[in-house]
């Protein structure tokens, strides 16, 4: 469970990692950055002095360099007592060629930072395996090689942090890739178990046409400014051991509060993907987003920028961990009240790309919510129609596509085609979904109306077709129907689900929408007990009680393209006779029908 921020109830850090402890040059280095801050406040550029106002008004009486320390678990205590040692041992050994070659300012000791999400998260009571290292004056690259150095140069060393031979792990730098938001590039290392990313602090700079900033070295503070979220962009310092706090990040904490650290305009137009960003940390952390913020997050200015800046790959990962989180509920609303629908579930090559009406879609994914949560009971319409982690994620795109729902197809493409449903099209060319999510939109909105027809057949069937819900062969056929594309697992229990929440939004909105979402969903359970009673909820995973081969033997006749639709005959009767293993009746099913089958 998640602690309210500052309430600690773990033991202090242990006695070799206080900070009465630090060497002295990071004081000297500490103090230095003070002098220094105060003797280029006068030529402060304007945005960090705006952020600094921000802040101040924020911060109140809150200093940058707090008193917070961080409770740290034995295997964190092993690794920043590792780093401090290997931060001194490259400032005694500082050489001029090598600062020069590395890029050090040899009058600047290394100062070491633990930043982001690892302080974001210790500070709400939850374990991180994940650190990023801020290092103030030299690449990554650089200071893990020295790392490297450092266990290697005397068996003291290793003995001293206990360090096993499966303790230090192999360096992987990972290349500047700025499309898939990697604006530097970083060293990566396994230490004692835990995932170490390397970094030096950097400030960015942005061009109106390119969410790429311009990347150089830069100070903690430059750092936390040009991070999305002030909660995101606290530091722990190693030598110190209290958290760094340039942005405000301590107080958005205390009051669950997502804000960002400049102005909210420029920060969303530089890098417009930090609109996603901001919905996926409040979603995650059950936080708010500041009104400031909200306020301009759909402005037109950024939407465009969103649009020519953002590629659509980062929109799908981005939008996946949001429906992968805790909470997708709250970032569809948010998606919803910022109105980024549009933005998001789109074409952007078709500037005639549909723009369906919103007004019934919140029913749709608090329904699927509340299916989910309150209502998930063993039986459940949620229980029976999400069986795994994935169908799970696949649900809530559903739900996000229910809009898409009523529009009329596009019309047929070349050579007679059905074109992909517009809710296909919004997944895959808005978000880049992936062909298997893909094929369960298609299969969702093209078996709809076949599934409504068959709920009706079970919960209110027409004069006269009342014993025709007993008949498990229609049902079973039909469920395998919507099932059995070679290759595509299209998951007949999903397409379920879609009309589920279709039906909901259409039924109880609108002009027609006099019915409640209970008695809606009431038909919907009956229907799915029906399929449970008659033991067809695995129908499309039933195994043929005879093969082609064997079929055509026991017909005496050659194999066929008549076997395909003799094969549906078998399973047809193997539906009606479960309890029968042997497959002779099948076989004169068949016999039966040879001249209808086209069997000579």
């Amino acid at each position: 469970m998640k602690r309210k921020f500052g309430d600690f109830s773990s033991p202090p850090p242990p006695s070799d990692n206080k900070p009465e402890q630090q060497a002295p040059a990071h004081l000297e280095a500490q103090a230095s950055d003070s002098a220094k801050r105060q003797a280029i406040r006068a030529t402060t550029p304007p945005v960090i002095a705006a952020a600094r106002t921000r802040r101040q008004a924020v911060m109140a009486d809150s200093a940058v360099f707090t008193d917070q320390s961080i409770p740290l678990n034995a295997v964190e205590a092993q690794l920043k007592g590792l780093l401090v040692d290997v931060a001194e041992y490259i400032n005694k050994s500082q050489e001029a060629a090598e600062a020069e070659k590395e890029g050090k300012n040899v009058n600047e000791p290394v100062i070491l930072r633990w930043a982001g999400g690892w302080v974001r998260d210790k500070l709400l009571g939850t374990e991180s395996h994940d650190i990023d290292v801020a290092i103030n004056n030299m690449t990554g690259e650089a200071f893990a090689l020295r790392l490297r150095d450092y266990c290697d140069a005397d068996p003291a060393h290793r003995e001293r942090h206990s360090i096993g031979p499966a303790d230090v792990g192999n360096l992987h730098k990972i290349a500047r890739n700025p499309d898939k938001s990697k604006h530097l590039e970083t060293t990566t290392i396994k230490l004692f178990g835990l995932d170490v990313d390397f970094v030096n602090l950097r400030k960015e700079t942005y061009t109106e046409d390119s969410r790429n900033p311009q990347v150089e070295f830069g100070t903690a503070e430059e750092d936390a400014l040009r991070r999305d979220a002030t909660v995101n962009a606290l530091f722990y310092n190693l030598h110190t051991g209290k958290v760094e706090d340039f942005t405000g990040g301590m107080k958005d904490m205390d009051r669950n509060l997502i804000r960002t650290p400049l102005e909210p305009l420029q920060t969303f137009m530089d890098d417009p993907l930090r609109v996603l960003r901001l919905i996926r940390f409040a979603s995650r952390l059950g936080f708010t987003i500041d009104e400031e913020a909200k306020a301009v997050m759909g402005d037109e200015r950024v939407l465009e920028a969103l649009k020519l800046k953002i590629s659509r790959e980062r929109i799908g990962v981005e939008l996946e961990k949001m429906l992968k989180g805790p909470d997708p509920l709250s970032s569809l609303t948010y998606i919803n009240d910022l109105s980024l629908y549009h933005t998001l579930f789109t074409d952007s090559s078709r500037p005639d790309f549909p723009r369906p009406p919103l007004t019934s879609w919140p029913i749709a994914y608090q329904t699927l919510h509340s299916l989910s949560t309150t209502l998930a009971t063993p039986g459940s319409i949620y229980s029976l129609l999400v069986t795994s982690p994935e169908s799970a994620y696949f649900a809530w795109n559903l739900a996000a596509l229910v809009p898409f729902a009523p529009l009329p197809d596009d019309p047929p493409l070349k050579g007679g085609k059905p074109a992909p449903p517009l809710a296909t099209q919004a997944a895959r060319e808005g978000y880049r979904a992936p062909n298997k999510l893909t094929d369960v939109i298609t299969a969702s909105h093209r078996h709809r109306q076949a599934i409504l027809a068959m709920r009706d057949l079970v919960v209110r069937p027409a004069a006269g077709d009342e014993g025709k819900k007993m008949e498990r062969d229609r049902l079973g056929m039909a469920i395998r129907g919507w099932d059995s594309r070679p290759g595509v697992g299209a998951n007949w229990r999903l397409q379920v689900l879609y009309a589920v929440l279709v039906d909901v939004a259409e039924r109880t909105t609108g002009e027609e929408g006099k019915e409640t979402v209970e008695d809606v969903l009431k038909e919907w359970q009956a229907f799915l007990d029906h399929l449970v009673e008659m033991d067809l909820m695995d129908a499309p995973s039933v195994k043929r009680i005879i093969d082609g081969k064997q079929l055509a033997a026991a017909l005496g006749v050659k194999p066929g393209k008549w076997m395909g639709q003799a094969l549906e005959v078998v399973m047809a009767w193997q539906l009606r006779n479960p309890t029968v293993g042997d497959p002779e009746g099948a076989v004169e099913e068949v016999r039966k029908r040879k001249e209808e089958l086209g069997i000579k």
